[in-house]
C-alpha cells in the first residue's frame, strides 16, 4: 500500500480530509448496519436536536505505525466504554462497544495510506462522535441519531519538543457536582471555551479547575487529567466523581505500578498541597504527557522545581514507558494494542 504524499514531519495538529469515514444511523429504534462513505458533509434540519439542545458526544483515539511496522490503536475498547457511559448519560442510544472497535478497525484500514510512518512523530488521529439528528423543538431526547468517525493526519502536539506549561487556578467552574464532567460531551468542552480563552489571554497555557463546592480540591484542565508526583516519587491523582475518566490516566497509572514499581494513590488533592509536589503533569491522549512547570493561584506562583525546564524524572520515566508500550519498543499488557493491519 503506497502511502499518501505528505510531509509527515511538518504537519500541525489540525484537520486534514482524509477519503473514507464510517455514518451509522438511528431510526425506529435501531441502529443500521453502518457503511462507509466518501461524503464528509453532514446535511442537518435547522432543528436537529444537536442544534437545539446539545445532544452530542464524542471520543478521540489515535492509530499509529509501531516499530515493526503495524498499524495499531491502543485500548479502543474503552473509548467504546466511555462513549457507551456518555450516551446513557444524556439519553442516546449506545452505540456498542464491540460496533465501536469494529468501526474504528474499517475507518483506519479505508484511510491506511493516511496513517504517518514510524518515528515520524505524526499519527491518525480518529474521532468518533454521535448526535441527535431529527428536529426537537421541546426540551425533550431526540428520536434519530447518526454515529460518526472521521479521522485525520496529525503531528505531534508540541512542535519543538515538550516544554513545560504555566497554568492558572481558574475562577470558573468546568463541571457542577452530581452533572457530566464524569462523560465526554460536546457541552462540557463548550463550557470551557471562555476561560481558555481567558486563560490564554493572560498568558498561560491552561485552566486549573477546583471542585465547584468548596473550591479547595484539584479536578482537572479544560481537557486533561492532572497526575502529581510527590518529593519521595509516589504518583498521586486526583479522584472525583466529576473528573473524565481518562484512559490515558488509568493506563499511567497500571504503568507506574507494574512496569516502574512506583506506589500510587488515587485520591482527592487538595489546593494547598501543590507546593508540596516535586512533579506536575497533564495527562490525554494528544500528549500522552504535558509537563507543569508553575501553578498560578491569583498571583501566588508555585513552581514545581522538577518541570521547570524539562519533564521531571518520573514524569519522563512515564511518558517513555507507556509510549514505548504503544510503538511497540515494550510489551504490552494483554488487550492494549488492536492491530489493524
Amino acid at each position: 500500500m503506497e502511502k499518501k504524499k505528505i510531509d509527515w514531519s511538518n504537519l500541525g495538529f489540525a484537520y486534514m480530509q482524509t477519503d473514507k469515514r464510517y455514518v451509522s444511523n438511528f431510526r425506529d429504534g435501531a441502529w443500521d448496519q453502518g457503511t462507509l462513505t466518501e461524503d464528509a458533509a453532514v446535511v442537518l434540519n435547522e432543528c436537529a436536536g444537536v442544534l437545539q439542545y446539545a445532544q452530542t458526544i464524542f471520543e478521540g483515539l489515535k492509530a499509529y505505525t509501531t516499530e515493526d511496522g503495524r498499524i495499531v490503536t491502543f485500548r479502543p475498547d474503552l473509548n467504546g466504554e466511555r462513549m457507551e457511559a456518555s450516551a446513557l448519560r444524556l439519553e442516546m442510544p449506545v452505540f456498542p462497544k464491540e460496533r465501536f472497535v469494529d468501526a474504528v478497525t474499517q475507518v483506519v484500514e479505508a484511510n491506511a495510506a493516511y496513517v504517518p510512518p514510524y518515528g515520524s512523530g505524526a499519527t491518525l488521529y480518529l474521532r468518533p462522535f454521535m448526535f441527535g439528528s431529527n428536529p426537537v423543538i421541546g426540551v425533550k431526547p431526540a428520536d434519530e441519531y447518526q454515529f460518526r468517525i472521521f479521522c485525520t493526519p496529525v503531528g505531534p502536539y508540541f512542535k519543538g519538543g515538550v516544554k513545560p506549561l504555566t497554568i492558572c487556578v481558574s475562577d470558573f467552574d468546568r463541571a457542577a457536582p452530581h452533572g457530566t464532567g464524569h462523560i465526554k460531551a460536546g457541552l462540557n468542552y463548550a463550557m470551557s471555551l471562555h476561560a481558555i480563552v481567558s486563560a490564554h489571554k493572560e498568558g498561560y497555557d491552561e485552566n486549573m479547575y477546583l471542585d465547584p463546592g468548596t473550591r479547595t480540591k484539584v479536578e482537572e484542565t479544560g481537557g486533561a487529567n492532572f497526575l502529581f508526583v510527590t518529593k519521595d516519587e509516589k504518583v498521586v491523582t486526583p479522584k472525583s466523581d466529576s473528573i473524565l475518566p481518562s484512559i490515558t490516566r488509568r493506563s499511567l497509572v497500571y504503568v507506574a505500578k507494574e512496569y516502574l514499581g512506583l506506589e500510587v494513590e488515587e485520591r482527592e488533592v487538595l489546593l494547598e498541597e501543590l507546593k508540596d509536589f516535586a512533579e506536575c503533569g497533564l495527562c490525554g491522549t494528544a500528549a500522552v504527557i504535558s509537563p507543569v512547570g508553575k501553578i498560578v493561584d491569583h498571583g501566588e506562583e508555585i513552581c514545581l522545581s522538577s518541570g521547570m525546564n524539562a519533564m521531571g524524572p518520573v514524569t519522563q520515566k512515564l511518558y517513555d514507558t507507556l509510549t514505548g508500550i504503544q510503538m511497540g519498543r515494550i510489551e504490552a499488557p494483554k488487550g492494549w494494542i488492536h492491530v489493524i493491519a
